[in-house]
């Protein structure tokens, strides 16, 4: 699958911000136009958070890189209108008087991400787990059940 750059970033394949009904992402227009202000480098983190969604046969599998950050740091919660919300914040790190710095890259601040899950997903069900910067939560999906299917006889 191909990058395909747009106004909401890059992303696999032909999604776009109006196609994707399950994101709850919010598209801001004037973003790089002045005499907007750019974000600062406390919000930086929270534009800078990417989560991957893949749907398998058994789940729906969210993952998200947050490098640095500590299972501690990170909030996964779920709401009644089936909205996983995936949040935490990555600290400033402290300047000690001695220190002098010749850049300061890494990003800081809160992150938000939320996303609407399908009516098949089993909101008791759902799972996190957090190795080498990467957390993925699980949201495991009811199965489809097919239609009994019954043959009538035609009689005549």
């Amino acid at each position: 699958m191909s990058l395909i750059p747009s106004f909401f970033g890059n992303r696999r394949g032909n999604d776009n911000f109006f196609s994707d009904p399950f994101s709850l992402d919010v598209w801001d227009p004037f973003r790089d136009i002045a005499p907007f202000p750019q974000l600062s480098r406390e919000n930086s983190a929270f534009v800078s958070t990417r989560v991957d969604w893949k749907e398998t046969p058994e789940a729906h599998v969210f993952k998200a890189d947050l490098p640095g950050l500590k299972k501690e740091e990170v909030k996964v919660e779920i709401e009644d209108d089936r909205v996983l919300q995936i949040s935490g914040k990555r600290n400033v790190e402290k300047e000690e008087k001695n220190d002098t710095w010749h850049r300061m890259e890494r990003s800081s601040g809160e992150f938000m991400r939320r996303f609407r899950l399908p009516e098949n997903a089993k909101m008791d069900e759902v799972k996190a787990a957090m190795e080498n910067g990467v957390l993925t939560v699980t949201v495991p999906k009811e199965e489809v059940k097919k239609p009994d299917v019954k043959a009538i006889e035609i009689s005549g």
